[in-house]
């Protein structure tokens, strides 16, 4: 019987005991990087919290992804993401005007690293892994939490501020700005934008793919209006045991994502897939944030290029590695689509070339593809015409 991606990971991730968080007492000193998580069990009534540490100083780089494929290896980024200690306390989404969810929300905003000093309940205990969003150490319901020299992110404190302003039209505006996606995900997690109505705190893993969604869809707009490539592209970028292989069509735009784990944790190796038309895709993917992270990822390199593109991406995870959130995926397609590309004038030479940096033979890929079949479907047709 057929493994489902979410009962794979979830057995993956239970495998982690090896790893060991930072110890702490009930009460810690420390900063924040600054970040905040907002669970999503029981939704609407959810346990939110910040992410402190016990060390002092500028601690940013717990939390800001973006900087993570910078000469770290894996295990390394999963050893300093477990020195951070989750409070948190349960409450409504809607319930801002609360002190304890204020002070989410000015350390969610927080251009730099506040101080801060936090009670808990019990002392915090274990590790939690999850295959959309960051690890992160020991967890406990918090008692008190006080913190100092804050000072707001000006473009988020302005979104703050402005209660007319839709939450997208914010996402979007922020990023145009230059804001880093951990910046915005943040804010936008702990109901910092939008309608004044409207607003809310959202599950932080709900957040990550909500930006990730709402930044693809702004820039797929753009997108279709360019001229398509006119040679098959094929960009490559490999860290932290995954490879990832981008395919770029001369068509109209349309989408597939395909992953594989290949003996993670023994002989397996699983293939899951997904994909979109140009008239886009109905429902919740099946394979998770990650598609959502790396269709973004595509589309702002596309967006960069001023070109329209088919899009074909090959992910394999090797033994080793360990879901670490969707941020991967979306960094080391940001990093693949920076590289120069292989230039193909026909798709078998394309593939040709891509199978050779691929470990999974192509014909598993080609029985799975959508995008493939039909792609050399037209190649025939197109032949013998």
């Amino acid at each position: 019987m057929a493994i489902g991606k979410g009962v794979y990971l979830k057995k993956l991730t239970s495998r982690t005991g090896r790893f060991r968080s930072v110890e702490v007492g009930e009460r810690l000193e420390g900063t924040s990087p600054p970040s905040v998580f907002i669970g999503r069990s029981g939704y609407p009534k959810v346990y939110a919290g910040p992410m402190l540490t016990p060390s002092h100083g500028d601690t940013s780089g717990l939390d800001t992804p973006e900087g993570w494929l910078d000469n770290r290896f894996l295990q390394t980024i999963v050893n300093f993401r477990l020195q951070l200690v989750r409070g948190k306390s349960l409450v409504s989404i809607k319930d801002l005007d609360s002190r304890f969810v204020s002070q989410l929300q000015e350390i969610a905003i927080a251009k730099q690293s506040p101080e801060t000093e936090a009670e808990f309940k019990s002392r915090p205990r274990g590790v939690t892994f999850n295959m959309d969003h960051s690890p992160f150490g020991p967890s406990a319901p918090i008692k008190s939490l006080d913190f100092s020299n804050v000072k707001w992110e000006y473009q988020l404190e302005k979104v703050y501020y402005d209660a007319d302003l839709k939450a997208a039209e914010a996402v979007v505006d922020l990023y145009n700005k230059n804001l880093l996606f951990s910046q915005i995900q943040k804010a936008f997690s702990v109901g910092t934008m939008g309608l004044g109505k409207n607003r809310k705190l959202v599950p932080t893993r709900w957040s990550i793919t909500a930006v990730d969604d709402t930044l693809a869809g702004y820039l797929l707009k753009k997108v279709k209006e360019y001229e398509m490539i006119d040679t098959y592209q094929a960009y490559q970028f490999q860290a932290m045991k995954n490879n990832f292989v981008i395919l770029l069509l001369p068509t109209y735009w349309q989408y597939e994502w395909m992953e594989t784990f290949l003996h993670v944790m023994g002989s397996e190796e699983l293939l899951f897939s997904d994909w979109e038309p140009y008239t886009g895709k109905t429902g919740y993917s099946s394979v998770g944030g990650c598609f959502y992270s790396v269709k973004f990822a595509v589309l702002e390199a596309l967006e960069r290029m001023q070109k329209q593109a088919g899009v074909v991406v090959f992910r394999e995870a090797y033994r080793g590695y360990i879901p670490t959130g969707v941020w991967l995926c979306r960094e080391e397609t940001r990093k693949a689509m920076q590289s120069k590309p292989a230039g193909f004038s026909n798709l078998m030479a394309a593939l040709e070339y891509i199978s050779s940096r691929l470990a999974l033979p192509m014909e598993r890929y080609r029985a799975e593809s959508r995008l493939l079949r039909h792609m050399r479907q037209q190649t025939r047709i197109a032949s013998f015409v």
